[in-house]
């Protein structure tokens, strides 16, 4: 086995009583019908297992879809550890495998069927970027193993099927945590111009102990990356899922990032909350728009724009900015 370290690298040990850690996928289909999200989820695998709440189970496979201009539709399967291949702790390559659904370091399946309907996939994707983009140790981390993020491969939904080499861009990410945060934002945005590489810009704003904000911003463009600090929110609309906001780079340049979310896209989950205390809501809309301004440290300004390249995420009380 490899012992090149990745960024997908399990962390939980399947007796943590509470934790989450989850593996994603989201991708825009080239062809711009729509958008895919695919989550892997352990959750509190040391506790007994709830068999009739899929919410609670230890093992989860999530599937939305983000249709252009319509409702999204969500299913969702839960699974007990008698179901689980999974590669051990802090080791490469990983892979977790649950009945018919797996992801591994480079490639994502599944099968799943609820609530009226039926969708499988079957995805390969390779990238040239990766990054970090927070780690607090045992408290969490998110990690991107795969930033600008080509895929290939097919979907089907309801006896529909789209296939394609390309099939879509995006990320795949990888995130733990003791517990969810009481509030975060996060973006990631692609953009794909005809002419030259992906671009990405993913942004994360959360809480921390003792009334800390965690902010971070990270580009790459142009085959580097550049972090980006001293966010300035001048946006910040939960209810139409909305986010604007400018930061400096380490590099000495300056951004601002606009994402909208607004329309029939915006989708409402129930994330169970690590303590089994209840639950949540999550606004997530995969298929948004997002517009970066860029001023280079030379001077040179750059405008990079998406029309459904970005998703936007909203969790907790991200009060709006006044």
């Amino acid at each position: 086995m490899s012992s090149e370290k990745t960024l997908n690298e399990v962390f939980s040990a399947l007796s943590t009583r509470r934790r989450y850690e989850v593996w994603f996928v989201r991708l825009h289909l080239a062809d711009g019908s729509g958008a895919w999200w695919f989550r892997y989820l352990l959750l509190n695998p040391g506790r007994p297992p709830h068999a009739d709440v899929p919410q609670r189970m230890p093992v989860q496979v999530w599937a939305t879809w983000f249709p252009l201009n319509a409702r999204p539709t969500t299913i969702i399967q839960g699974f007990s550890l008698l179901d689980l291949d999974l590669s051990p702790r802090h080791r490469s390559p990983f892979h977790l495998l649950c009945s018919s659904n797996e992801i591994t370091e480079n490639g994502c399946r599944g099968s799943l069927e609820n609530a009226g309907h039926k969708v499988s996939w079957e995805l390969q994707y390779q990238s040239t970027f990766r990054v970090t983009l927070s780690d607090k140790g045992w408290i969490g981390f998110s990690r991107t193993p795969h930033s600008d993020a080509t895929f290939s491969g097919g979907i089907n939904l309801d006896g529909q099927t789209i296939d394609g080499t390309p099939l879509g861009y995006g990320l795949q990410g990888h995130n733990c945590g003791y517990r969810h945060r009481s509030f975060w934002l996060w973006a990631h945005a692609s953009f794909s111009p005809a002419d030259a590489p992906t671009s990405t810009l993913e942004a994360l704003v959360y809480d921390m102990p003792i009334g800390m904000v965690f902010r971070k911003a990270v580009l790459w463009h142009n085959g580097r990356s550049e972090v980006f600090r001293n966010f300035k929110e001048s946006l910040r609309d939960r209810e139409n899922l909305c986010w604007e906001f400018a930061a400096i780079g380490s590099e000495g340049s300056r951004l601002e990032f606009f994402a909208d979310a607004r329309g029939p896209g915006i989708h409402r989950l129930s994330y169970e909350k690590t303590s089994h205390a209840g639950s949540f809501d999550v606004l997530n809309n995969s298929l948004s728009q997002a517009r970066i301004r860029l001023w280079h440290a030379n001077g040179k300004r750059e405008e990079l724009e998406t029309a459904n390249g970005a998703v936007l995420e909203m969790a907790g009380n991200a009060n709006p900015i006044p």
